[in-house]
């Protein structure tokens, strides 16, 4: 039971820590005169992912890769069919009104590149290299577009960037940054060992492999924040925000975790599990999105109800 215990706990901190990053680096961009455009586009978009790429970092340091990769994987997969899936219980999300091509399109690419490095049975630093590249174009071409966007019109100032800012506040004081960059790089570490040596543990103790456990226990667990964020959405009519989310953090998921891990820390093998079954689970789920985003369908209670069976399906399928 202790396991348990502090892998829920490992999991608390990592996100309250990385929440907490989030915060107190927009916050010191805003005060050090960093447009707000910049930091939604790059501080908020790292800092969210943070949880993650800690929890990457830290497994394969302790030869856990199953954890990195598995996590890596199953948040994909469970970030459309449970992110969306039990927000639409909820409440239809009116997928119809957004526009979110350009976007989807990348996140597909992006989802056929990592398997594509993944088939070559190890992402090594040059395949981290052309993750992170392939990040690079996202960001450059998000960048372009929101200021086309404004040069347009359509953005009145940075006023309404801000309002797009959790608790962002270009006044808040030094200290109160402080405190939010201090508990933030304290926590990610702290949690991110707690979580990956107890879920190391539960894995040997229910002779399961590490794989499975990243595929499912730290998997949903990284996913909650997205899931907190689509439920408001959804309640809210803000399909825009909730799809938006998902695949923005897809795309960060994909690019930005395995790219920066192998860099930083070393190659990551790739388990025959994934190349075999869950790697084209999470490229099959990508692709349900398809009538949602090309032929502007609702995601309905109904759509909600079947994007949630099958996400437990496959967490049966993983673990049986």
């Amino acid at each position: 039971m202790m396991p348990w215990i502090l892998s829920c706990l490992g999991l608390v901190i990592l996100l309250l820590a990385g929440d907490a990053l989030v915060r107190g680096a927009v916050n010191l961009s805003l005060r050090l005169g960093v447009p707000a455009l910049i930091v939604s586009l790059t501080i908020v978009a790292f800092g969210t992912s943070a949880p993650e790429l800690l929890i990457a970092i830290k497994a394969v340091k302790e030869n856990a890769p199953g954890i990195a990769l598995g996590n890596v994987v199953g948040s994909n997969t469970a970030n459309i069919l449970l992110v969306l899936g039990i927000p639409a219980l909820l409440a239809t999300l009116h997928t119809s009104e957004c526009n979110t091509r350009r976007n989807y399109v990348f996140m597909l690419i992006a989802t056929v590149l990592f398997i594509a490095l993944a088939f070559c049975g190890t992402f090594t630093v040059w395949s981290g290299l052309i993750l992170l590249a392939a990040l690079a174009l996202v960001l450059l071409n998000a960048f372009r577009q929101a200021r086309a966007h404004r040069r347009q019109g359509c953005v009145d100032e940075d006023e309404e960037e801000l309002d797009g800012l959790e608790d962002a506040d270009p006044n808040m004081p030094y200290w109160r940054i402080g405190i939010y960059l201090i508990l933030g790089l304290i926590g990610l570490p702290m949690g991110a060992h707690l979580l990956v040596d107890n879920a190391s543990i539960i894995a040997r103790t229910y002779g399961v492999s590490e794989t499975v456990i990243g595929l499912t226990l730290v998997a949903v667990g990284t996913s909650l924040p997205e899931l907190a964020t689509t439920v408001m959405a959804a309640l809210r009519r803000q399909a825009d925000v909730a799809l938006g989310n998902v695949i923005g953090s897809n795309m960060f998921n994909l690019l930005a975790i395995v790219g920066l891990t192998t860099l930083f820390v070393g190659d990551i093998p790739v388990d025959e599990e994934f190349l075999e079954f869950d790697l084209w689970v999470m490229l099959g789920a990508s692709l349900l999105l398809i009538p949602f985003v090309f032929f502007k369908r609702d995601i309905t209670r109904i759509w909600g109800v079947i994007l949630s069976v099958l996400y437990f399906t496959y967490v049966i399928a993983v673990l049986v």
